[in-house]
């Protein structure tokens, strides 16, 4: 079993979009593909999130089939906000997380995790996101903005992932700022990551890559 996590730059940037995506395109390549919400903060009933993670799963793996979406995260809060700002009463375990997913491990070829906004989100005082990833020794696939701003971004969460020794991919989400990206951003990243790729354009690629 493998574990892919799915971070981004920031919230509101494509990580479920692009995790849905990846479900489909795993699941083509005849691997049973699991979903894990770890956390998911802005829930007043249902994790909208995770609802739409696990209905997506549940088509291409069976042993999801009766789960709900609170059955794929280990913690949800109402409050939309950081987990530990919405985690008011300071209820995180650490160890529930870990347990969470090794479970949901042993049900598919590979569990995709998608994280909570970016990579230094702190889930605790001292333990963001990136010591999630770090702990949970998955691969990892950064999910970038193509909106004004994102070169600045995507750097500062490169330079996190490698500083933190983690293996990785990325991606541009094209999404905001879409027409003039290829005027404002783009010819940077050919420039100085003549590789990159776009979560529309480059994921048959990459599904090719990460299984080999």
């Amino acid at each position: 079993m493998q574990t892919l996590f799915i971070t981004a730059t920031g919230t509101n940037v494509g990580k479920t979009h692009t995790t849905l995506q990846l479900i489909e395109a795993f699941a083509s390549k005849g691997l049973l593909v699991g979903v894990f919400k770890p956390i998911e903060t802005g829930v007043e009933e249902s994790p909208l999130d995770a609802t739409i993670l696990l209905e997506a799963c549940q088509k291409v793996n069976k042993n999801f089939k009766n789960f709900t979406a609170k059955d794929i995260t280990a913690y949800t809060f109402p409050l939309p906000s950081a987990p530990f700002c919405a985690d008011i009463e300071k209820t995180i375990n650490l160890q529930r997380i870990i347990e969470k997913h090794q479970e949901l491990s042993k049900l598919c070829d590979i569990l995709l995790v998608e994280g909570a906004g970016g990579l230094m989100v702190p889930i605790t005082k001292e333990y963001m996101m990136i010591n999630l990833i770090k702990e949970l020794e998955a691969k990892t696939l950064l999910v970038t903005p193509s909106r004004l701003g994102c070169i600045n971004d995507t750097l500062l969460s490169i330079l996190a992932l490698k500083t933190f020794d983690v293996e990785f991919e990325w991606c541009v989400n094209l999404h905001e700022d879409s027409k003039s990206f290829h005027e404002v951003t783009k010819p940077y990243y050919d420039t100085v990551f003549p590789q990159w790729w776009s979560v529309e354009e480059g994921l048959s690629r990459y599904i090719t890559q990460f299984r080999s």
